[in-house]
């Protein structure tokens, strides 16, 4: 049986980051006077587009001053808070096995890249590509498609699986035409990636193990 190609998610998936992302996102919402949400209250309201969201908040869509604000603000508090986030249990046994595999972020290219670094993993990876565009005002579909076409002939879109924590990187595959699985670890609450129809994991093991089952 061939192994897939499995196409990491970093932010809450690869990276345990999930209580500094909802710390940075309260600095944010503190700049419009916004009460704070607990892990799991954040985890029933995040969804891509994140402008979506703060939308959902204010009762109507920011301005685009507004946006630069609480943008301006989760990124200085999280660029701190990121220091004392590690990867998530498992992670580095997961990625030493040899598989074919790549990376793939919403998080801004130029950061992602030394921070993968640091961690001692770059080398397990085919490929590491992260957002070059603004952050929270797209999804992750078109940069799917495009991480796809640079893997080239090497990946076998048939074969390959997207490991996301979020609802946005199952609708990303599907519109890539890959397989997904879902992480129960990140943004994402288990209720509702239950409800997207892919499988969904309660670890980094057990979703290698349904994607190997998708493409069995």
């Amino acid at each position: 049986m061939r192994a897939p190609h499995i196409v990491w998610d970093w932010n809450g998936t690869l990276f345990d980051d999930i209580s500094a992302v909802v710390d940075a996102s309260n600095a944010a919402f503190g700049e419009l006077g916004l009460p704070p949400m607990t892990v799991e209250e954040y985890r029933e309201w995040y969804r891509i587009p994140v402008i979506d969201c703060y939308a959902d908040r204010l009762g109507r869509m920011p301005s685009p001053q507004e946006w630069a604000r609480m943008d301006a603000a989760f990124n200085a508090h999280y660029i701190t808070l990121r220091e004392s986030c590690g990867l998530t249990a498992g992670a580095l046994e997961l990625l030493a096995s040899g598989r074919s595999q790549s990376l793939l972020s919403m998080y801004g290219h130029e950061e992602l890249v030394p921070l993968v670094r640091s961690f001692g993993i770059d080398g397990h990876f085919r490929r590491v590509d992260g957002r070059d565009g603004d952050s929270g005002l797209t999804g992750k579909g078109q940069y799917l498609v495009r991480h796809l076409v640079a893997l080239g002939d090497a990946v076998d879109p048939a074969r390959t699986v997207l490991i996301g924590d979020v609802p946005d990187d199952a609708a990303a595959a599907a519109e890539a035409g890959v397989r997904s699985v879902l992480y129960t670890g990140g943004a994402g609450s288990r209720r509702g990636l239950s409800r997207i129809g892919v499988p969904v994991a309660d670890t980094l093991a057990e979703a290698v193990q349904l994607a190997e089952q998708l493409v069995a």
